[in-house]
């Protein structure tokens, strides 16, 4: 079978002996590792503890745009929760546990924490039953802790209604995936002659091409990458999340996937791509350094101050940056309190100056933080 003679790149007869443009991703290479160098310069700066507040913002992030990117949306107390209970670190009251946030946040904790280990199919089947602790992807049962078998046809991508579906990408038969895996695992677990960022990203688009699992590869593959992404930064503690920047650029993310499982062996394109998010991702982190120093700084300047358990609630949701307008309503279902407890903590806070209304008129009268006063 000769290049140009099959659909997906898992058919062709070099299948998977990946190629690259030395020349092409030299400098992309070099770019990412200057903004890794200056962001890693200016965590060792502040501390540990603001480095463990960073870490946290990271990976709460993480979990929640590596679930948002497959349509699945998580509730972000929950997921801080989670990650603060297994990390230790103190951020007051505690949400509730809730299974499904708890499987999903022990996955990346584990690609990461124990980047080193090797990537066996224990822990793979793991990390597949922790995502779906029910056994059940919304209403449909799924194979859990085990490869798909392919019973009701071929694994596929797909879109667009029933009838007018368009196939973006169908998955190796599953009859093929001992050996695959076994492939793919034995160059997961040895040397090879790949830079570390390049093996992580070849590792990201390896694993999603297999697609073995009848649900949650992406995740897992995202979760692969990040472990080898770990491995490359020598150190198991996040503080970018390439998931968070693919969820901001969902749709090249898929587009950058079929182009490349729909070509020839050479991923050069889809490894410039990666890189290219990557080193998105570290500046991002720069953003996220500071929101910690800006929270960091604002708890100092209010430190006297008495607040209650609702009021640190919201303020910490504010600084860790609150999507939408704060009004006396979204205080109440947040807090879950009544709407004249919502509005009796904010007038307070209004008047301690904590608060202010912002400029913006409409129909609900709106609140932000008095950063001017910090």
């Amino acid at each position: 079978m000769n290049s140009g003679d099959y659909t997906y790149i898992w058919q062709a007869n070099d299948w998977p002996n990946w190629r690259y443009d030395w020349t092409t991703l030299a400098q992309p290479l070099a770019d990412v590792s200057r903004a890794q160098g200056l962001l890693i310069g200016r965590l060792f700066d502040v501390g540990i503890t603001l480095r463990d507040q960073a870490s946290l913002l990271t990976l709460t992030e993480d979990v929640i745009k590596t679930s948002a990117i497959e349509g699945e949306k998580l509730d972000i107390e929950s997921v801080r929760s989670s990650i603060a209970r297994r990390l230790g670190v103190d951020i007051g009251a505690l949400a509730p546990a809730d299974r499904h946030v708890e499987g999903v946040v022990a996955m990346v904790l584990d690609a990461t924490d124990n980047c080193n280990d090797p990537i066996t199919l224990p822990r793979l089947f793991g990390w597949h039953a922790a995502l779906f602790p029910t056994g059940y992807s919304g209403l449909n049962r799924i194979n859990v802790g085990s490869w798909r078998d392919d019973a009701t046809g071929p694994m596929q991508v797909v879109s667009g209604p029933i009838g007018r579906q368009r196939v973006h990408f169908e998955a190796p038969p599953a009859n093929r995936l001992e050996l695959e895996i076994d492939r793919f695992l034995g160059w997961a677990n040895s040397a090879s002659p790949e830079p570390p960022l390049i093996k992580a990203g070849l590792a990201h688009l390896w694993f999603v091409t297999l697609h073995p699992f009848d649900d949650g590869n992406g995740r897992i593959a995202r979760a692969v990458g990040d472990l080898f992404l770990a491995r490359a930064d020598l150190s198991p503690q996040r503080f970018y999340s390439l998931s968070a920047q693919i969820q901001r650029e969902r749709k090249a993310y898929y587009d950058i996937l079929e182009h490349t499982q729909k070509g020839t062996l050479d991923v050069t394109a889809w490894l410039a791509w990666f890189l290219e998010t990557l080193h998105s991702a570290v500046n991002q982190a720069q953003l996220t350094l500071d929101t910690v120093l800006v929270k960091t700084r604002f708890w100092q300047r209010w430190a006297t101050t008495p607040l209650n358990e609702r009021q640190v609630k919201l303020i910490n949701r504010l600084l860790d940056g609150f999507e939408g307008k704060l009004t006396s309503s979204k205080w109440a279902t947040i807090a879950k309190c009544s709407p004249d407890t919502a509005l009796r903590d904010i007038t307070d806070l209004l008047a301690r100056g904590v608060l202010r209304k912002t400029d913006a008129g409409g129909r609900s009268t709106s609140y932000e933080l008095n950063t001017s006063s910090a």
